[in-house]
This record gives structure tokens, C-alpha cells and sequence, in this order.
């Protein structure tokens, strides 16, 4: 019989997403990105028959962002800057904070050198009722989950 306190697993649906220098509304989505890395044969000619595994490159998955339409354009801008001037100086750390029931934050990934690759807006539609949302899908050099 267990004594302990119940620990359950925390819901998806609370999170802040924070991007240095913009402030902006609530999203709807967050993708925490995958991180892998690529297996490489290597065998020397006095190695058994088979090869070894060595790790190689590290690759990290997108991160794609989603929020209702505002009017906000901090997002755009952002993407705007990268398409005149380049990514070089407009790569922004981001942070991805998980938040529990009573507000508290509990998981976080740090994002660094993030830049916006696409920008997009949902398709309007006379006959719907939709909200209409903006999504931004960035690249980066790294995630790590800090708490």
C-alpha cells in the first residue's frame, strides 16, 4: 500500500511561451521540439566483423508557434526583419514554461538562437466562424529543459 503523496502527470493545456523583446498574447500551441542524433558506423581493420556506433551530428526539430490574430504584429516583424536583413541579428532566446493547475510553473525548456523561417495566417472564409491564427515556425541551435 502506498503512503506517499499522488503525484499525476501535468496537463498540456497551460503554458507562457516568453521570446526576448516581444510581448504578446497568450498562444494556443507550442511545439516542444525533438532533439536526435545520427548513429555512425565505424570499424577499424582490427575490429570484430561488425562495426561501432558513435553518436554524430545532434539535429533539433522546429518549433511552431500558434495564436489567434491580434492586432500585434510583433510576430511579423520579427519574421519581416529576418526576410531584409538576415537571421544573423534577429536570433532571440525563448523559453517554453509548463504550468500547473495552481499557476505554478513547473517544466521548462530554454530555447537559444531562434529565428523565424515562415510565417502564416490561417485561410479566411466567409461562411465560417472560425478564430483566425497566426502561426510562426522557428529553427534554433539548441534546447534544453532547465527545470
Amino acid at each position: 500500500m502506498a503512503t506517499g503523496k499522488r503525484t499525476d502527470p501535468y496537463r498540456n493545456f497551460r503554458f507562457r511561451v516568453v521570446i526576448d523583446g516581444i510581448q504578446t498574447a497568450a498562444f494556443a500551441d507550442a511545439t516542444i521540439p525533438d532533439t536526435s542524433s545520427d548513429a555512425v558506423d565505424y570499424r577499424e581493420g582490427t575490429d570484430a566483423p561488425h562495426s561501432r556506433k558513435l553518436s554524430g551530428q545532434t539535429k533539433f526539430g522546429n518549433i511552431s508557434l500558434k495564436k489567434g490574430l491580434s492586432d500585434n504584429m510583433d510576430l511579423y516583424n520579427w519574421r519581416k526583419a529576418v526576410e531584409q536583413k538576415g537571421a544573423l541579428k534577429n536570433r532571440k532566446s525563448l523559453s517554453l514554461i509548463l504550468i500547473d493547475e495552481e499557476g505554478n510553473d513547473k517544466a521548462q525548456w530554454d530555447i537559444v538562437e531562434a529565428w523565424p523561417i515562415k510565417y502564416d495566417v490561417s485561410p479566411f472564409s466567409a461562411k465560417g466562424n472560425e478564430v483566425s491564427i497566426e502561426t510562426l515556425e522557428l529553427v534554433h541551435e539548441g534546447i534544453s529543459r532547465v527545470k
